[in-house]
């Protein structure tokens, strides 16, 4: 059995053929990439995977037959074209099984909405293709927020617009074990899953991340529009909606569901005093 991941010199994509390749052997295992040396020192397999290029993409799925479509970061318009792509590629080669990353988040009335909806709509397309397939809905990677300690650390606060909320945060070696086990294992045919942790409050993300770096954080809730207004100064147009709205959906429960992962995972979800003994033991 061939499985291909792509998008494999990506944080998700790397970590994924990480823990497929705990299940399969190497050579069963392709990497797609839109720039293949960017990923060969993963040790299998790489091949062209422009989302932006069919004939590519048929060319690099021959002799597939498991595939996980790690979705895109173009503009919602354009990922949905991307997506069709790769779905069409894999059916015209003879792909037998599609696992698709899509996600959580508010579906109508924020600036991440379209995102979240452009997810939806590639998840009716892989769940309408005629192929098996399985879809895995991420929580929110916590992994930029560790990143972003030093800047937490300078302003002494984590601000944002997420107020009460509670997230259902996760990891990417999380996430990789749990589509390693879909992609390896039918039992998960035709089921979605939402894929996150123990849900968080902001004010006990800063707890964590003062308990694992020392620090004396407070968290600052602010207006959804101050934070939109914040982010889009500092990200752009874009990416500021998307990522106020991210929290916006926070605010509102979006982010605070019902989690599958141990059902796809076959384990239960790390706990979070785990991974952040896990920083404390091997960071700083």
């Amino acid at each position: 059995m061939k499985i291909a991941v792509t998008a494999a010199s990506g944080h998700l994509g790397r970590e994924v053929i990480k823990a497929t390749a705990r299940l399969a052997r190497n050579d069963e295992i392709i990497g797609l990439a839109r720039t293949p040396e960017k990923a060969q020192s993963l040790g299998i397999e790489i091949r062209p995977g422009d989302y932006d290029s069919p004939r590519e993409l048929e060319n690099s799925l021959q002799g597939v037959n498991t595939l996980l479509l790690v979705s895109g970061m173009a503009s919602p318009e354009q990922r949905i074209k991307q997506h069709r792509n790769v779905i069409d590629a894999a059916k015209r080669t003879g792909v037998s099984k599609i696992v698709y990353t899509s996600v959580q988040g508010a579906e109508e009335d924020t600036g991440f909405s379209p995102v979240v909806q452009s997810n939806r709509q590639t998840e009716e397309d892989v769940r309408n293709c005629g192929l098996q397939w399985a879809l895995g809905r991420n929580g929110i990677y916590i992994e930029p927020d560790v990143e972003y300690v030093e800047t937490y650390k300078q302003r002494g606060e984590i601000v944002n617009c997420a107020g009460d909320g509670l997230c259902g945060y996760t990891t990417r070696p999380e996430l990789a074990h749990a589509y390693a086990r879909m992609l390896t294992d039918s039992q998960h045919d035709g089921k979605i899953y939402n894929l996150h942790g123990a849900p968080m409050t902001q004010q006990q993300l800063a707890d964590y991340l003062n308990e694992a770096f020392g620090l004396n954080l407070q968290y600052r809730a602010i207006s959804v529009a101050d934070f939109r207004e914040q982010r889009v100064a500092e990200l752009g147009e874009f990416i500021g909606n998307v990522i106020a709205g991210i929290y916006e959906g926070i605010r509102h429960g979006a982010a605070n569901n019902d989690s599958h992962f141990a059902e796809a995972a076959g384990r239960a979800h790390q706990s979070w005093p785990s991974y952040f003994d896990g920083l404390t033991q091997h960071s700083f």
